[in-house]
């Protein structure tokens, strides 16, 4: 398969995805505890074992969900990263059933100036996140790659006030060419994510009705042209609800294989979406394949014994309780207080101080988490996790291949940990209310004690005085 002079490999095959899956039906209940122990001990899965989890008998459901958290638990710790979404265009050439920003939907669409985006920042900001995904639409005209380097620029260039920047952009744009993926590499690019949403092609092709986004292979091999053009960590997921969500979870394994083996690095991180109703979106009768909460969670569980050593995202598009219950599935990052359309951050801040809601603004889909960050940092560190802002990995070049070494050898952890506490200081110091900054204190401290080698410990907590003293800011390993 040959795609902009690259020959690619044709590596999602539906055929075999299908009869596995139909195979792993048949897998014995003593196969089923033997793949389970397997993946407890790091000693990866096959392809079938994979999809025999998939299929298995929801009476292992229990020791899936202790494996996948002990999982977590050894390579992450109790970690979990925040991030905000920021939005800033949604102007699309596409025409894509199952998104509000489709062409044939009659709204207001927005792009934002380099003063908007600079305003949006400073929102997120003071909400702590020093990290954010930026999203927009396809269109070469209205949203070219040359104005997504300008807001990235911008992002980057923003102070929002003597401690708060964002220092991580991870961005979300529709596939492009190798030598656009070189621009983004050049102008500091976090992570690059781009969603499949299916890997079915006969149902993608049913979802996308238009459009450049409508050419399966181009969109299916987008993350080989960003390997291509420098950038090592790549972010994917599937929308799950558009085709059988065990052959989407298999087929994002396949996918996350052939990177590895091709590029000797696989995806940095995983996000498990399931479609939300949206503006101008008929959910009324063409989504039949989105999994329950239990079929949902069984998914998130198997992809974190398949893929032990990738980030999992959940976004504010599931519930309260679900989140919570992801935790535990191995969730390792989560967005807090996000807005979901352009221009949305400023629109909430009108609101709280008018009571004026702006009826113009679209989002990209309905959210089920509308807590505010304090709230949701209060019940992470509720649950005995550490909310962390770090981005140091991504700053020392500690991305692709480096990375998943520290990862796989188990010594992530030695530099993770104390950079979350430093990030959760900076956080407490600056942008906390009294009772979350008591309470967050409390936790660094007993964290502190966790720290693995004395070293890392001593210098963790001397650099966490130094931020509660006001003499530091952005320390890390």
């Amino acid at each position: 398969m040959l795609i902009e002079n690259m020959e690619i490999e044709e590596f999602i095959r539906p055929d075999a995805i299908e009869a596995m899956l139909l195979q792993a039906q048949k897998t014995p209940e003593r196969e089923i505890e033997a793949i389970l122990d397997k993946a407890a001990d790091f000693k990866g899965l096959t392809h079938l074992e994979v999809a025999s989890l998939l299929r298995m008998d929801d009476k292992h459901l229990p020791r899936l969900f202790q494996v996948a958290r002990s999982i977590k638990d050894e390579i992450y710790g109790n970690r979990i990263v925040m991030f905000a979404p920021l939005y800033v265009s949604d102007f699309c050439v596409n025409r894509c059933a199952y998104c509000s920003y489709n062409d044939c939907h009659s709204f207001k669409r927005r792009k934002l100036t380099m003063e908007q985006v600079r305003d949006e920042v400073i929102e997120i900001v003071g909400m702590g996140h020093k990290r954010l995904a930026l999203e927009a639409g396809e269109d070469d005209i209205n949203c070219p790659l040359d104005y997504i380097l300008d807001c990235l620029r911008t992002i980057y260039q923003t102070q929002a006030d003597l401690s708060g920047e964002i220092r991580r952009v991870n961005v979300n744009i529709a596939a492009t060419t190798v030598d656009n993926y070189q621009k983004l590499k050049d102008v500091g690019i976090g992570t690059y994510i781009l969603f499949q949403e299916t890997y079915h092609q006969p149902s993608y092709e049913q979802y996308h009705l238009n459009g450049p986004k409508k050419d399966y292979w181009y969109h299916t091999t987008a993350f080989d042209r960003a390997m291509a053009g420098g950038i090592d960590d790549v972010g994917a997921g599937v929308l799950f609800g558009l085709h059988d969500p065990y052959f989407e979870a298999l087929a994002m394994v396949i996918h996350n294989e052939h990177l590895e083996k091709t590029y000797g690095v696989g995806f940095h991180t995983i996000s498990v979406p399931r479609i939300r109703p949206a503006a101008g979106v008929d959910m009324s009768a063409i989504y039949p394949n989105i999994p329950n909460d239990e079929t949902f969670k069984k998914i998130v569980a198997v992809l974190r014994l398949a893929v032990p050593y990738t980030g999992m995202i959940i976004s504010t598009r599931e519930s309260a309780a679900m989140r919570k219950d992801l935790l535990d599935c191995g969730i390792t990052q989560m967005s807090a207080c996000s807005a979901v359309g352009v221009g949305g951050y400023m629109a909430e801040k009108r609101r709280r101080e008018t009571g004026a809601i702006d009826p113009t603004l679209t989002a990209q889909f309905d959210k089920n988490d509308e807590r505010s960050a304090d709230e949701i940092i209060a019940w992470l560190m509720e649950e005995g996790l550490v909310p962390s802002w770090c981005t140091a990995c991504y700053r020392s070049g500690r991305t692709g291949d480096r990375f998943m070494a520290l990862a796989k050898s188990g010594q992530i952890k030695n530099v993770c940990h104390p950079n979350a506490l430093m990030t959760l200081s900076e956080y407490l110091e600056d942008y906390a209310s009294p009772e979350v900054k008591a309470m967050g204190y409390g936790l660094v401290d007993r964290e502190l004690e966790k720290v693995l080698e004395a070293e890392h410990r001593q210098k963790a907590r001397e650099n966490v005085e130094m931020i509660r003293n006001g003499k530091a800011r952005d320390l890390f390993y």
